[in-house]
């Protein structure tokens, strides 16, 4: 016996042998020594940041810091309203920024309390109950249904033991436990002589021998692998970074540069310039940058939760638009996660049934039509076996269907309600189902005597059966020709990924008061069931969306081969030169290895939770944006090393939803579609009030130094700048961001991660040509003023309503940075509509307003110098108008 081999490999002596223990147990002494030793039975937190610490990282970005630092440049300048509104939303976007990180650190807590409280366990012989946390290696575990298990521990005694293994594993159905050695070489899901901390025993009953407690049990090395993974920036966190780090360094230099100049050209007092200076400073830091983003993020928040997902990190919105790669969890989520029947074989009909999960509206359809099965007696004997030798409930819960008890039984029950077999016997005796006899015997008061109805695995009942009911009702002898025709019907059913259970029936006289084994042999056969966990029917046109959108999908599953192969071919997911691994092969896989293959391996079966983990990380070396679906505790860590994490709302578990950053409330994979495009809707109305806000800052920046070089005196004062920034910066801004998404958004590919927030053409469009055009404009309007004798009060009042009005209509054209204007409905953005007629009729106000001509060193403008300022805005609207058909063909010739 060697030191190295796993538990599962071990024959009951051996493990015993080195656990030093007996199935008697421990002694009380030795169970406290092996306490100290081990430590408690409880998964242990790493030292986690303060609170405190959590809210004063949120001030720790370029952004913020330039913020803060216009706020003490408003402050200096008597500008105290400007201040406040500024650390208003320098101090809300701190608030919600440690909000999200608190929570999302919160997956360890619920890790711990998945652990069971109290544990039963023999000790000194005696079945005894204490604390989850005082079971040490070597305990005895006493289990028995509905228990959850306390620690990891190998089988050595199981009287029809199943566990429910689904939150761990991802299995979709309860595991048979047995007592034998097993291969060493057997993944996790098919270690089926072990038990696992935090899985539940839904049936039988059994006793195991502790292997590992704590951080060593499969739920604890989940739980160190989520310490181990760090959440990383998002694409679009990282690049309003690098903006507000630009945005400094500009705003700097062109003040200090103007200053300079203008103290020279000017002959301003230092003190005045200083001021002036401040303004322009002030004035081109986007303050409402980070209101917009968050504002845009959390209007997704909101249409995302109508669509039932529920996002936790408002930054994951802006990710999932730019997802390059699905990884998705089949059980429930491409698929139902209901056994269903699909197809029945009596000899020698196959039978087809239509409907899917646990509602039983649904059909026995022969060649496409309807049949009566009362009328088709193997068929009817098959039903009611199924109906009655059946220990499940199926009931409606405010308009849902649930079945209590086993799944499999669950979904034989459903079938025999959608032929209308419902027919219920009395049962007077029963052989339960063990792993060991693969089959269930029950005996029932019938019409004419008593009858035994048995169902179990096919290779087990077809040997017990000596002959077999045909399809015109006559019990024939059941030769060696009609059994193998039965093993090849049983053999194209699991090549298409089916579960299938065979049923017998044997009658007996009105004396049989019970049945036992010894019954069980001539049997006449009925048939076979064919069961699946069906694809939820969106999920194909969800996944053809995904392919339009650039969007690769893999499916990862814990569940067999040639079941998670059946799903992948009928959800068209498939392609020539598309790769089927099991965990097995993923295992002897080298990471350079996986790195180079993982983007054609499209489905995954037998996986444990490293091996996701590994896959994530293996697409995130190609430079993907990987999200990670899911609903166990074996998705954690991968949730959380995703670029978005989701989570099922319905089925998954407290550790799943924590871990992720958004929560499916449907548990449906088609949902995802639609959060992918409110993602990119949300990232290109990012991208628009960018644009807006850019070209417009650039312009405030420019034309003093224009005016500078042209030898032009000051063309604005600071409250003239203060206002253009008050006007243009907040509100036009907000309701751009509310723009509804345009229709080929999920027929583009998706943004890579790294590419900066502009290409090469928008930026020389939108962000060099437009400013440009805008700043040369105003300047030559200004000189031309000038030169015709207008006063520079007057002038510097048309180049201020100019700037304002130009603005404005700059934040209309730019609803779309790739379609013409007039192809967009005015009303598709109605906030907006409002809120440009607004500020045009408050700038046109101002005008004639004493109070505030004073304020602002303004005068009213004659009709002809508004006539000037119109043809500006005109150029400018067909210069930008110009420069998007431009833009939009040439990416449509490349």
């Amino acid at each position: 016996m060697s030191e190295s081999t796993p538990w599962h490999a071990l024959s009951q002596e051996e493990v015993f042998e080195r656990l030093r223990t007996t199935p008697l147990g421990l002694s009380e002494d030795e169970a406290r020594r092996r306490l100290k030793v081990w430590g408690p039975n409880r998964i242990e937190e790493e030292k986690r940041i303060s609170p405190l610490r959590l809210f004063l990282n949120q001030f720790l970005n370029p952004l913020t810091g330039l913020l803060l630092f216009a706020t003490a440049l408003s402050v200096a300048i008597g500008e105290t309203l400007d201040a406040l509104v500024i650390v208003v939303l320098v101090l809300a976007g701190a608030v919600l920024g440690f909000y999200q990180e608190y929570r999302a650190e919160r997956a360890l807590e619920a890790l711990k309390k998945m652990a069971s409280p109290l544990a039963t366990v023999i000790r000194e012989g005696e079945v005894k109950t204490v604390r989850s946390e005082e079971v040490v290696p070597g305990d005895v575990l006493v289990l028995n249904a509905g228990d959850r298990v306390a620690a990891d521990a190998r089988v050595f005694e199981a009287v029809n033991l199943r566990v429910d293994e689904s939150m761990l594993t991802g299995e979709s159905t309860p595991v048979d436990k047995i007592a034998e050695t097993l291969e060493a070489d057997a993944p996790l899901a098919e270690r089926v002589n072990m038990v696992f901390a935090g899985t539940v025993v839904v049936y039988g009953k059994g006793k195991a021998v502790v292997v590992a407690t704590g951080k060593n049990t499969e739920l604890g090395k989940i739980a160190e692998s989520l310490q181990e993974v760090k959440t990383e920036k998002t694409p679009l966190e990282r690049q309003l970074d690098a903006l507000g780090r630009n945005l400094l360094v500009l705003m700097l230099v062109v003040a200090s540069v103007v200053s300079i100049v203008g103290m020279f050209f000017w002959g301003l007092h230092p003190l005045e310039l200083l001021l002036w200076a401040v303004s322009l400073a002030v004035a081109a830091v986007p303050e409402a940058l980070p209101v917009v983003v968050t504002g845009s993020l959390a209007i997704g928040v909101y249409k995302m939760a109508k669509r039932n997902a529920i996002v936790k990190r408002l930054p994951a919105v802006e990710t999932l638009g730019s997802t390059t790669y699905i990884c998705s969890d089949k059980t429930g989520t491409m698929t139902k996660g209901e056994m269903t029947a699909v197809k029945i074989w009596v000899y020698d009909v196959t039978f087809e049934v239509t409907g899917t999960g646990y509602d039983p509206r649904g059909e026995i359809l022969l060649g496409g039509s309807r049949v009566e099965a009362s009328r088709i007696q193997p068929l009817y004997m098959l039903l009611l076996n199924a109906y009655n030798n059946n220990d499940s409930q199926l009931s409606n819960s405010d308009g849902k269907w649930i079945v209590r008890g086993d799944t499999t039984e669950g979904a034989l029950k459903v079938l025999a309600v959608k032929a209308g077999v419902t027919l219920s016997l009395e049962r007077v005796g029963e052989v339960p189902f063990s792993s060991e006899r693969k089959r269930m015997s029950t005996l029932h008061v019938h019409q004419s005597g008593k009858v035994m109805f048995v169902k179990g695995a096919p290779e087990v009942l077809l040997p017990l059966s000596s002959k077999i009911l045909t399809f015109n009702g006559e019990a024939v002898e059941l030769t060696d020709e009609v059994r193998r025709r039965v093993l090849e019907v049983n053999d194209e059913f699991a090549r298409e990924g089916l579960r299938n259970i065979a049923f017998a029936v044997k009658f007996f006289d009105h004396e049989k008061e019970t049945v036992s084994e010894d019954d069980e042999k001539d049997l006449v056969f009925l048939g076979l069931v064919a069961l699946i966990d069906p694809p939820r029917p969106e999920v194909k046109s969800a996944l053809e969306t995904c392919k339009r959108a650039g969007i690769k999908v893999s499916m990862i599953t814990g569940d067999h081969k040639l079941t998670a192969l059946s799903v992948a071919k009928q959800l068209g997911m498939l392609e020539e030169g598309d790769i089927v691994i099991t965990g097995a092969e993923l295992e002897k896989m080298s990471e350079e290895e996986l790195t180079e293959k993982v983007e054609r391996i499209r489905v995954y079966a037998r996986v444990s939770p490293e091996h996701k983990l590994r896959i994530v990380k293996a697409l995130k070396k190609r430079g993907h944006v990987v999200a990670m679906t899911g609903d166990g505790v074996n998705d954690a860590p991968a949730l959380k090393a995703a670029d978005v994490g989701v989570a099922m709302g319905i089925t998954g578990t407290e550790v799943a939803k924590e871990a992720a950053s958004m929560v499916l409330a449907d548990d449906n994979f088609a949902t995802i579609v639609e959060a992918v495009k409110l993602g990119r809707e949300i990232f290109e109305n990012i991208r628009k009030y960018l644009v807006y806000l850019l070209s417009a800052n650039i312009t405030e920046l420019l034309v003093p130094l224009f005016a500078t070089f042209m030898g032009l005196p000051i063309p604005f004062t600071a409250t003239q700048i203060l206002w253009v920034n008050l006007v243009t910066d907040g509100a036009p801004a907000i309701a751009l961001s509310l723009e509804p998404g345009e229709p080929d958004l999920l027929e583009r590919e998706p943004r890579k991660p790294n590419s900066p927030i502009f290409s090469r053409g928008e930026t020389l469009a939108f962000l060099v040509i437009t400013p440009l055009v805008f700043t040369l404009s105003l300047a030559f309007l200004f000189k031309l003023l000038l030169g015709n004798g207008v006063s520079v009060v007057e002038a510097r009042t048309t180049l201020f309503t100019s700037m304002v009005l130009g603005e404005l209509v700059l934040a209309y054209l730019f609803r779309s940075l790739r379609s013409p204007i007039y192809k967009l409905s005015p009303l598709r953005n109605k906030p907006l509509l409002l809120t440009l007629v607004l500020s045009f009729i408050v700038q046109l106000l101002i005008l004639s307003i004493p109070p505030v001509q004073v304020a602002l060193d303004i005068t009213q403008i004659s009709l002809e110098d508004f006539e000037k300022a119109v043809a500006v805005i005109a150029t400018l609207a067909v210069t930008t108008e110009v420069a998007k058909v431009t833009l939009s063909h040439l990416e449509e010739r490349r």
